[in-house]
C-alpha cells in the first residue's frame, strides 16, 4: 500500500506496482520549497501514516493487510463525524466497492483495537457508532440523557488539558473523546410543563 499525497489514502497495490515501496510515502513537508508542492493540498501529517499504523497492528496479530481492509480504512477516513457500520457499508457499496457486511464489522473491530477509531454509544441507540480518533480534530459532545439530543462541542481548554496531562506522563496524543451527559434546557422545560399540568 502507499499514500497518494493528494488524497491521503492508502491505495491497494496492483501487479505492476510490486517494485514500489510497501511503506506509506511521507506527506510533503511544509518546509519544502513551494515549487515542490504545487497543486498539492495540505494534508494533516498524522493522517498519512494511518495505513502504516494499521499494517503494523495487523502484523502484530499475524493478519494480512488486504485490499478489503484498506478499502474500509479509506472509507472510514472519508466519514464525517459519527457513523455506524451499516452507514459505512452503504457508503462503500454506493462507491462501487464489493464488500460484505461481515468484512466491515470485523475491520471496524480491528481498527478499534488498533486505536484508529473509537466506539461511541448514543443513548437508546441499538447500534454502536464510531468516530475516527487518530489524527482527527477532536469531536466532543453534550448528550441529553432524556431526549438523546447530541450537541457538538469545541473547547480549546479540553485540548490544552489533554496535551498538558499527556506531556506530564511523557505520552504523545493522537486523539481524545470528551462527552458531557446532562439534561438539555428543552427537556427541562418540558418536564416543568408536565409537572405543572399534573398539578392543575
Amino acid at each position: 500500500r502507499w499514500i497518494d499525497s493528494r488524497t491521503a489514502r492508502c491505495e491497494p497495490p496492483s501487479h505492476a506496482s510490486k517494485a514500489r515501496t510497501r511503506s506509506c510515502l511521507p506527506v510533503p513537508s511544509l518546509a519544502m520549497d513551494s515549487a515542490e508542492v504545487t497543486d498539492t493540498p495540505e494534508v494533516p501529517p498524522i493522517l498519512a501514516p494511518l495505513c502504516a499504523v494499521f499494517r503494523r497492528y495487523l502484523k502484530s496479530c499475524s493478519l494480512r493487510y488486504t485490499s478489503e481492509r484498506a478499502d474500509v480504512l479509506a472509507a472510514v477516513m472519508d466519514m464525517d463525524d459519527l457513523f455506524d457500520a451499516d452507514s459505512l457499508l452503504m457508503k462503500m457499496r454506493g462507491d462501487g466497492k464489493d464488500v460484505s457486511k461481515a468484512t466491515v464489522y470485523r475491520t471496524l473491530r480491528l481498527l478499534q483495537d488498533a486505536g484508529i477509531v473509537t466506539p461511541f454509544m448514543l443513548l437508546d441507540a441499538k447500534v454502536t457508532h464510531y468516530q475516527l480518533a487518530y489524527g482527527r480534530d477532536p469531536s466532543d459532545y453534550m448528550v441529553c440523557v432524556q431526549t438523546g439530543e447530541l450537541v457538538p462541542l469545541q473547547c480549546d481548554e479540553v485540548v490544552q488539558l489533554r496535551e498538558r496531562l499527556a506531556e506530564q506522563m511523557g505520552w504523545t496524543t493522537v486523539g481524545h473523546r470528551f462527552v458531557i451527559y446532562g439534561v438539555s434546557p428543552a427537556a427541562s422545560n418540558e418536564d416543568s410543563r408536565s409537572e405543572s399540568s399534573q398539578r392543575t
